[in-house]
């Protein structure tokens, strides 16, 4: 698991650009047009799940991708945690959020975007 502030989440997402449906970081004294941008809705797009407060995520219908049933959202979110997990995807998890902020990102991606790097991934 990766664990970041919303600090750090705010400053990963200022440091990616989309291009051609290509997520990728930023390259110092680059030049990227202002439409390469990513926020956590452009991040959402390249996510395999996502529990969140800034974009709505569909928990149920995610549940009912993999097959599984739960008798509460919290349950849900658990067993499409473990599912992906399994697949080897990284969670990462804005810990000072006041609400759940949590997304399943596929490994190769997440190292794509600096998250494995250094200390910042703790992976169970």
């Amino acid at each position: 698991m990766i664990e970041l502030t919303w600090a750090r989440w705010d400053a990963f997402l200022e440091g990616l650009y989309e291009r051609d449906e290509r997520l990728d970081r930023r390259e110092p004294e680059q030049t990227y047009a202002r439409d390469e941008a990513v926020d956590a809705y452009v991040l959402s797009a390249h996510a395999e799940a996502l529990r969140s407060a800034e974009v709505e995520g569909d928990v149920w219908g995610t549940l009912a991708d993999i097959e599984e049933e739960a008798g509460n959202e919290e349950e849900a979110w658990g067993k499409i945690t473990a599912f992906y997990l399994d697949r080897g995807c990284v969670l990462v998890r804005v810990t000072d959020a006041e609400e759940p902020e949590e997304w399943l990102l596929e490994e190769g991606l997440a190292r794509r975007l600096g998250l494995l790097e250094g200390a910042a991934a703790d992976r169970p």
